[in-house]
């Protein structure tokens, strides 16, 4: 669980405020979208019918899906912060880039010029 003391003020990553207004701010443009696209035109009365209904499934919508992105936020740990960076080699690690651990070219055979 969160490591929370009592009268600490939260964060906005860990408190509801956050995800109620990213929630909100979606549905308010659902609604404005809907309530101007959904009249077809200005001859026509507004349909405010359709724009709650919109407002209210994308308010739903984008609180559960912020509500389990939260949820499933964890801390790295300590040690990844660590180190000297990624390993861009695929080879072992006693093998770098032409520096002292590569294998000599093969040689070709005195015979028949087979590779040994």
């Amino acid at each position: 669980m969160a490591e929370q003391k009592s009268g600490e003020r939260r964060s906005l990553r860990t408190s509801v405020k956050g995800p109620l207004m990213f929630s909100a701010f979606w549905a308010v443009l659902a609604f404005v979208a809907v309530l101007i696209f959904a009249s077809g035109g200005s001859a026509r009365a507004p349909r405010f019918d359709l724009a709650f209904t919109g407002a209210g499934i994308v308010f739903i919508v984008t609180l559960v899906i912020a509500a389990m992105l939260s949820m499933s936020y964890k801390d790295n740990a300590e040690h990844l912060g660590k180190g000297s960076g990624v390993n861009l080699s695929s080879k072992r690690p006693g093998s770098s880039h032409g520096g002292p651990g590569t294998q000599p070219a093969p040689e070709a055979d005195d015979a028949g010029g087979e590779l040994r």
